[in-house]
């Protein structure tokens, strides 16, 4: 990522820097661009180390690691804006602890992964394939007969794993297409937030739901969270999905049922790392759907997460930011 080009009214160093290390809405960042100076810049680039070093805000996605070293060479760093939910690559006590805010955009993509979701399990449910040519009487009635579904959403019983912004989101979403939906939640969900969901225990929801969809947090207690133990409750045919963080599933356990149990699916938007390499244990399943963490990627969603720069420089200004990192 090249370093932006020094306006012609501010050169650089008279104003506030911020850094902005991954890709953010152009809107966004020209808003920011009328109130401080700001640089973008990946963090293996050669400019990073001099430009963080003069920082008082950095902008950051999902792939740059905030931690202990990289805020050690930031002595002016104010703010860190994570343009996104999850903090998973921050180090959210290690910036507390050098007075740095932490801000981030909680409701951002809520939308976009909830349709995500249900995407890829009409994916699977009605896989289709486009007509691209002309057919004759007898192609058209044999393309017909080999599209029809052995099973619709109406028929099936789905478990959300966390009913936070987003398990919500698809709980209303899945009642209204007529399925059953039931929940596992550490807290207590009052009834008019649910959608028409049902609590259940978590051994009764992984035993009895036809889908798993897991939309748990990054909380370190949740590091395979849906372990060997967990995983073998499941029915042979489950559909797993998951769209939260890759460190929650047991991608080797995971691979160990889908191999066992051939009409089981998963659908895996989120892995650990990422990106993998060729001995992801997930790689070897023909049942197993993998994707490059394509759950935000709505041009909504990424605009939405890119006015993150707003709290930004609220910080940046003495102010109190509106959404600061729990």
């Amino acid at each position: 990522m090249p370093v932006s080009p020094e306006p012609a009214s501010n050169p650089r160093g008279t104003l506030p820097l911020v850094l902005v290390t991954e890709d953010v809405d152009a809107v966004a960042v020209a808003w920011l661009a009328e109130h401080c100076d700001v640089a973008m810049c990946a963090v293996g680039e050669p400019e990073f180390p001099d430009l963080l070093a003069r920082a008082v805000g950095l902008v950051v996605r999902t792939y740059t690691r905030v931690d202990a070293e990289l805020l050690s060479r930031a002595p002016r760093l104010r703010v860190v804006g994570r343009a996104g939910v999850g903090l998973d690559n921050i180090d959210v006590a290690a910036c507390r602890s050098r007075g740095v805010e932490v801000v981030h955009t909680p409701d951002a993509n809520t939308q976009a992964v909830a349709e995500y979701v249900i995407a890829l399990l009409l994916d699977v449910l009605r896989p289709r394939e486009r007509v691209t040519r002309g057919l004759t009487l007898a192609e058209w009635t044999c393309v017909r007969r080999g599209e029809v579904a052995r099973r619709q959403l109406s028929e099936l019983r789905l478990g959300i794993i966390g009913l936070g912004r987003v398990g919500t989101r698809v709980a209303r979403a899945a009642c209204g297409l007529g399925m059953a939906v039931q929940y596992h939640d550490l807290l207590e969900i009052a009834v008019d937030r649910r959608h028409g969901a049902r609590p259940i225990s978590l051994d009764d929801l992984l035993r009895t739901s036809d889908v798993v969809s897991v939309h748990v947090d990054a909380r370190s207690a949740n590091r395979s969270f849906l372990n060997a133990a967990r995983i073998a409750l499941l029915r042979a045919d489950a559909i797993v999905i998951n769209t939260s963080r890759g460190f929650v599933v047991d991608a080797t356990a995971l691979a160990d049922f889908l191999n066992t149990n051939p009409s089981a699916t998963a659908l895996m938007d989120v892995h650990d790392p990422e990106p993998f390499g060729g001995s992801y244990p997930l790689l070897r399943c023909p049942n197993a759907h993998l994707y490059p963490h394509l759950g935000a990627a709505t041009t909504a969603a990424h605009t939405a997460m890119s006015w993150v720069v707003r709290d930004v420089w609220q910080v940046v200004c003495g102010e109190k930011p509106a959404r600061p990192a729990p």
